[in-house]
């Protein structure tokens, strides 16, 4: 029972990694429909209509460790769903692209949020060795909601004449709502009632419901790795090592450029001789691979570890983005490509998507770990928003090495995962198996 509970508890959670996967590719089916209905210059619609989401997704991680630590996790999660809800029904009958844009922004925050609620939230309630396991399961529930995005725009396209691209983004708020009402039934996380409520009794019935045996042991280690941090910053130099490796696997995650196949898919798709209801039936098959890879990522992620998979994930990356630059170099067909995008995808499933937010939610102490957690997103966010509103630019460009066609964009994403496989050697520590108390010893300094 108590194993049972705290399945449901950890997938519950994880469904706002549904809506994050969701409303991130969704826009990629409504993309061009936009673009020729309202007629926007290449830079309003990378810097409004297509990236607006991502700087409220930048706002939302950012702040996200303000609620996640005041108001609770809990209530965090659920306000993220409204957020959810309040996107897709504004956003699906907005009447002009700025009020389409503030509604995608609002989308955003809630994405934002959810990616330093959620993963905390998962993690604190996980034993040492399942929590990679667990926390994955929000990145199985983002690709999901990727694979259920691209299928359901497939399915949408040419439904209602010229209103599919608004049923693509409305349907979205079905699962939000559903979700905002799931989670009021998951209890507080225990270590923010210990620390940040001084609630040890509500602490003790969480703990004994998730199954943990010594509870006063339990308790007493998450008082002790406190100690004098009660009123530390996390950007306190003890935590320098934490920081600086929750940003550079953000970094390195962005700068693969999955954001941009994931949200240009069906374009890029277009440019290598797909039609248009093609290339969205070839993007649901990269959201089959993303999903069937996530899958495999989260059965290794607690058997090899953090390490191990984002070093074969960068190989994977190198030869497929390099392979896919190549492609679009000579005129190599569209299903050389496709073959090279799903290679890409793969590998990013095994890699980056199954460890980023597990390593992010686990290298730093409970006390800061909301703020900890925000600093990694907002750094995975700024650089997503960044991406997508600069390669429309370079996707639309007339004239240069860039015209007509975009394998200098994926020669340079290919580059710098040789840097994310140096990282992963040399620098990256290995976490698996290790509690999170024992994490905060090792990795930060007194």
């Amino acid at each position: 029972m108590q194993k049972n509970q705290l399945s449901n508890w950890s997938m519950t959670v994880a469904l706002a990694g549904f809506l994050f996967g969701f409303d991130t590719v969704v826009i990629s089916g409504a993309n061009l429909p936009i673009k020729e209905l309202w007629n926007t210059s290449p830079l309003f619609h990378g810097t409004f209509i297509m990236s607006m989401a991502l700087w409220g997704t930048v706002i939302g991680s950012l702040m996200g460790g303000i609620p996640t630590d005041r108001l609770g996790r809990k209530k965090t999660l659920f306000w993220i769903g409204i957020l959810y809800a309040a996107s897709a029904i504004g956003s699906a009958v907005a009447p002009d692209p700025y009020s389409f844009s503030f509604f995608r922004f609002i989308g955003g925050l809630g994405v934002g949020a959810s990616t330093v609620a959620a993963p905390t939230y998962i993690s604190e309630i996980a034993p040492a060795d399942k929590r990679g396991q667990l926390v994955a399961r929000y990145q199985f529930m983002i690709v999901f909601g990727i694979l259920i995005a691209f299928f359901s725009n497939y399915l949408l396209k040419g439904v209602g004449g010229g209103i599919d691209w608004r049923l693509m983004l409305g349907v979205e708020a079905i699962p939000a709502i559903l979700y905002t009402l799931l989670v009021m039934g998951v209890p507080n996380s225990p270590r923010w009632l210990l620390l940040n409520k001084g609630d040890e009794e509500g602490a003790k019935s969480v703990l004994e419901k998730i199954g943990i045996k010594d509870i006063s042991q339990a308790i007493q280690s998450i008082k002790d790795s406190v100690g004098d941090q009660l009123s530390s910053s996390v950007f306190n130099k003890k935590y320098s090592l934490p920081l600086t490796l929750a940003f550079l696997v953000a970094f390195f995650n962005q700068l693969s450029g999955i954001n941009f196949v994931l949200y240009y898919a069906p374009e890029i798709l277009e440019r290598a001789g797909l039609a248009g209801k093609e290339s969205l039936l070839s993007s649901v098959s990269i959201g089959v691979v993303n999903l069937v890879f996530t899958f495999v990522g989260i059965y290794l992620i607690d058997r090899a570890g953090r390490k191990q998979l984002l070093i074969w994930g960068s190989l994977g990356y190198i030869l497929s983005l390099s392979m896919v630059a190549y492609a679009f170099y000579s005129g190599a067909s569209s299903m050389f490509l496709l073959t090279f995008i799903l290679i890409f995808i793969a590998s990013h499933a095994i890699g980056q998507g199954a460890i980023i937010w597990v390593f992010i939610s686990e290298i730093f102490p409970t006390k800061v770990r909301a703020n900890g957690q925000a600093w990694g997103t907002g750094t995975h966010w700024v650089f997503a928003a960044l991406i997508t509103l600069v390669t429309p630019i370079f996707l639309d460009a007339d004239q240069g090495i860039f015209k007509d066609n975009p394998w200098p964009i994926f020669a340079f994403f290919a580059a710098f995962m040789v840097l994310q496989l140096l990282f992963a050697l040399f620098m990256m520590p290995e976490t698996k198996g290790v509690s999170l108390e024992e994490l905060e010893k090792r990795l930060v300094k007194e």
